[in-house]
């Protein structure tokens, strides 16, 4: 395996336990481990576990912004919000996902993980903003859903084989 195929790998295996312990919760030795390489072969590939959890979450925003470019190819104004959208909405199933952005927010407090996590919004922002045209209270708007929504799914509303209590009806999107 190349190292840019291996850097792919682990990136794959990274994403997956930075989803469940964050930065903070997750062993370098569990992802080298998981990757079948060693931990120093891990730091040469990734600089710091830092490094790592960083281009893990570029990840998670390079995926979002390919999702909402992909649904909104031909149109614009409220049609390309509406396909953005809907595609948000399919693509936060994907619960690893959904919870990896939210460790990538928790871990905010740290400046590099910061950095990148603003960089990674602020080019979905500016996508959305692109693609469809719309306003800034719209585009508020518009990722306010969006955060509801990963909110809605990192608690498991989701699940479609779980009724969804009274309480969190209204959140649901329909199916």
């Amino acid at each position: 395996m190349s190292a840019d195929e291996r850097r792919e790998l682990v990136l794959r295996v990274a994403g997956t336990h930075f989803a469940e312990g964050g930065l903070d919760g997750t062993s370098t030795e569990d992802i080298a481990r998981a990757a079948g390489i060693s931990q120093p072969y891990l730091f040469r590939l990734f600089s710091t576990k830092r490094a790592l959890f960083t281009a893990s979450c570029e990840r998670v925003f390079a995926r979002i912004e390919a999702v909402f470019r992909e649904a909104a190819d031909g149109v614009t104004g409220e049609q390309a919000l509406t396909a953005m959208g809907g595609a948000y909405v399919e693509l936060i199933h994907d619960r690893e996902l959904v919870l990896h952005m939210q460790q990538a927010f928790v871990a905010c407090r740290d400046p590099e993980v910061r950095a990148a996590t603003r960089a990674g919004f602020a080019r979905l922002h500016g996508v959305v903003t692109t693609l469809s045209g719309a306003d800034p209270e719209t585009v508020r708007q518009f990722f306010a859903t969006g955060m509801l929504l990963n909110v809605v799914a990192a608690m498991d509303l989701l699940d479609p084989t779980v009724p969804v209590e009274p309480w969190a009806q209204s959140l649901v999107p329909p199916s």
